[in-house]
């Protein structure tokens, strides 16, 4: 696995990636997941960071301890929730430290906000796009998960509308990520996933999604994602984005596609200085 855009990290054993510009903005703790340096073993790898795959507990804590421990955060700061493809955000503050970990999590919940320090925001993917957001003037955090569904529901855009509008967030200062997903060399779609990119009237389809001879298409959620982003105010200039395909690199990243479901999940993490 190799990147010009994104930093591969190993400390104490542990694989994991980080963004450039976030790292920089000097307000933030942020990285995301491989499946290198953990305790699980089998499908999952060594590192699966899912509570409800069939892994043991002990495991996935132990697997969170030694990620979140290379960054300097803390087990008990995060917050994690039950993902099912909406493009619904909650608000979290320090009451909601411990959820998803020691407490049941919360259903239903693809993103995550705050502007309270020492809140660790945890969203989880394997092969759906990562989008991570910091206002560091208003010091303001978020974290979305963006599968097709959730980047057709515009989530990122919601997000930040979210930040904007609850939290005074200008665009222009917004820092984004785009982490590693699914890339257009292996995520082959069919017409009904296309029928509704196109209801998005204001993007450019052509720039993330790719006819193929047997009918089908290839789709860059990345690309596709990054659009939504700078139609929504952010600079592009302000945006990491991933050139890591998690199916191509399935030996190291999960995949849903490459292993049929059979795998575990990776997660990113974000939380405010």
């Amino acid at each position: 696995m190799k990147s010009n855009s994104l930093t591969i990290k190993n400390k104490n054993g542990v694989t994991y990636i980080t963004f450039p510009r976030l790292s920089s903005c000097g307000v933030v703790r942020c990285l995301f997941s491989t499946k290198l340096g953990g305790v699980s073993t089998g499908r999952y790898g060594e590192m699966n960071l899912s509570f409800n795959n069939g892994d043991s507990r002990e495991n996935v804590l132990e697997n969170y301890k030694r990620l979140c421990g290379t960054e300097g955060i803390e087990l008990s700061h995060l917050v994690l929730s039950r993902q099912t493809h909406t493009s619904n955000i909650k608000y979290v503050t320090e009451e909601d430290r411990g959820t998803g970990i020691f407490k049941p999590s919360f259903s239903d919940v693809d993103g995550l906000i705050t502007d309270r320090s020492g809140v660790a925001l945890v969203t989880q993917y394997a092969d759906c796009t990562p989008l991570l957001f910091c206002d560091p003037v208003k010091k303001v955090i978020a974290s979305s998960h963006a599968g097709w569904r959730g980047t057709v529901k515009e989530i990122g855009k919601l997000t930040v509308e979210k930040m904007t509008g609850d939290f005074g967030c200008e665009p222009e200062n917004i820092i984004a990520a785009i982490g590693p997903c699914i890339g257009k060399c292996c995520y082959e779609v069919d017409d009904p996933v296309v029928s509704e990119f196109r209801k998005l009237t204001y993007l450019p389809l052509d720039s993330f999604i790719f006819p193929k001879d047997n009918g089908k298409y290839m789709l860059d959620l990345a690309e596709a994602n990054r659009l939504i982003m700078i139609s929504s105010g952010i600079s592009p200039a302000n945006i990491d984005v991933t050139d890591i395909c998690t199916c191509c690199n399935a030996d190291v990243l999960h995949s849903h596609r490459a292993t049929a479901g059979k795998r575990g999940n990776l997660a990113a993490v974000i939380e405010l200085i």
